[in-house]
């Protein structure tokens, strides 16, 4: 267990754990489960920013603030998939061109826009949270949805790059052997944590990340046969977006 939960903070952030040893994809894709549990701990971050914060800045200051931490926890990881993703599903005329697109490191003007509609998306939709006074809930649970989209998306469709094109270099993309195990565990995480975001807005929270995510995946499955890593990176910030737009519609 403590190996899987090390696995999992050496995969989605960049704190220091991943010096202590080494893991390939079938560890993390065991680890998997744990997403959820690291997606709190990023939001425990978030909140002790807000909390030493909340009286020296406005909002909108703080809410910017919140953004670059969780750039720098996960090294941005998620965005640059999603600006991957943008550029490829954007400029990409068959499958076989976003797959292409997707594997260039350079931003388009697609994924350009992506990032920065979504970053301001979720920093306006924090400062307003911030500003209501309801900021704590949604920053604790906006990492554990998000990331337990990335174990629910791995789980239910195929990986779209064939093996040999894969970049992971020990097996393959952990995504390729996150299975129901996974997705029962970083479930019953995810609940547990919804239910302690609020008894109304947690779990609507969740119904509505797990209602995007199936038709993002439908999308996926039906532009290029299934999920990639930049595919899932812009599946969680997709569901981050959907929980911070909710809590901030009831805040």
């Amino acid at each position: 267990m403590i190996a899987e939960f090390a696995a999992a903070l050496a995969f989605l952030t960049r704190l220091p754990v991943g010096r202590l040893a080494a893991f390939g994809s079938t560890d993390v894709a065991r680890s998997a489960r744990w997403f959820p549990f690291i997606g709190a701990l990023l939001g425990a971050f978030s909140i002790a920013l807000l909390a030493l914060c909340a009286n020296l800045f406005p909002a909108a200051v703080t809410a910017i603030l919140l953004a670059g931490l969780d750039a720098l926890l996960t090294g941005a990881l998620h965005l640059d998939g999603l600006a991957d993703t943008a550029d490829g599903f954007g400029g990409g005329a068959s499958r076989e061109d976003v797959l292409r697109i997707m594997r260039d490191h350079a931003i388009g003007s697609y994924g350009a826009v992506a990032l920065i509609l979504v970053l301001a998306l979720k920093i306006a939709a924090t400062a307003s949270l911030i500003g209501a006074g309801t900021a704590f809930p949604a920053l604790l649970l906006t990492p554990v949805l998000g990331r337990w989209s990335v174990v629910a998306l791995s789980a239910a469709l195929p990986y779209a790059r064939p093996v040999s094109d894969d970049r992971a270099s020990t097996g393959g993309s952990p995504a390729r052997f996150i299975g129901r195990v996974e997705f029962i565990i970083s479930t019953i995480i995810a609940i547990a944590v919804a239910l302690a975001a609020g008894l109304l807005r947690g779990p609507a929270a969740l119904v509505l990340v797990a209602l995007g995510s199936t038709f993002w995946g439908w999308c996926c499955r039906r532009r290029i046969g299934g999920v990639t890593g930049d595919t899932l990176g812009a599946g969680l910030e997709i569901s981050e977006c959907l929980t911070l737009l909710l809590f901030a519609a009831f805040r």
